[in-house]
């Protein structure tokens, strides 16, 4: 079925342009032999995100997870502090197609044939990040999860239809930076009442960290909310958010991040987060609004 299935269905511009760049950029660029592109086979790591200096309070934590709220904060007038990354998909790593990323090895035992390839030094912090993610997609999941790492577009709609049906239609929803800002942290304001998407299923996709773009797609039979949420920085940025709420985190690993951020224990609360721009929801469409 191929790429032609994506004609049926609607695609968020985003991903999309994974595809469009990665073609028209290797008609002009050196390309390796795998058919990756040597000036976008860079690991983006959230260190490199970063510019502009968070609040004192949160000197100690990384900034990749300010992210984290909980469900009573979900309120008009509202404000707290958000780290949004915004990478340059033109400098991220591609998509590959099906055919490519399956002539690839990508497993965590075969991390040194795979470092000498994309010419990464063992223990640099990119071949950490390297390991890291090839680790991530080789844990079991949790309780409830269904999870894959899609190295390419066809693979993940793939998956997400073998979660929604075969025979029912999806669409991508995707945070929206409606202005343009160097700011990545700062406090954010509520400035609407937010929307909820109500949707029977959803298939979270979050960007991994490797010499190709991987996507670490999942599904949890535990209900889940799904918001659009409209905000406002104390610069005047413009975002309009897609948020998370996980209504149920009791088998959560108590080391998991958000419980830190947020001072709670597993299975206690709802825990909320905001989506990148480049990480993505997958729901059935139509949804209700």
């Amino acid at each position: 079925m191929g790429l032609q299935f994506v004609a049926n269905y609607v695609i968020f511009p985003y991903l999309l342009l994974f595809l469009i760049t990665s073609k028209q950029t290797h008609g002009s660029r050196a390309v390796q032999a795998d058919g990756i592109d040597k000036e976008t086979n860079v690991l983006q790591l959230h260190s490199m995100d970063v510019q502009g200096h968070p609040s004192s309070h949160m000197h100690h934590m990384d900034s990749s997870l300010i992210m984290f709220f909980k469900l009573e904060d979900l309120k008009m007038g509202n404000t707290m502090q958000v780290y949004f990354p915004k990478r340059d998909p033109s400098r991220s790593p591609h998509l590959l197609s099906k055919e490519k990323a399956e002539s690839i090895p990508f497993s965590l035992a075969q991390s040194p044939s795979l470092l000498k390839r994309f010419s990464f030094v063992q223990d640099s912090p990119q071949a950490k990040a390297m390991e890291d993610t090839l680790r991530q997609c080789e844990n079991k999941p949790i309780k409830g999860e269904t999870k894959f790492c899609a190295t390419s577009l066809e693979s993940m709609l793939d998956f997400t239809r073998s979660i929604f049906g075969f025979d029912v239609n999806i669409k991508i929803l995707a945070t929206k930076h409606q202005t343009k800002s160097p700011t990545l942290i700062q406090d954010y304001t509520i400035c609407q009442v937010p929307e909820e998407i109500l949707a029977p299923k959803m298939v979270a996709c979050h960007t991994l960290p490797y010499s190709y773009a991987v996507f670490y797609c999942h599904y949890q039979k535990s209900k889940s909310r799904v918001f659009k949420v409209p905000l406002v920085g104390e610069n005047g940025d413009r975002v309009e958010a897609i948020g998370v709420c996980h209504l149920d985190t009791s088998q959560w690993s108590p080391s998991h991040p958000s419980f830190q951020v947020l001072e709670i224990e597993p299975g206690t609360s709802p825990v909320c987060h905001f989506f990148p721009a480049d990480n993505f929801v997958w729901v059935p469409s139509p949804v209700v609004n």
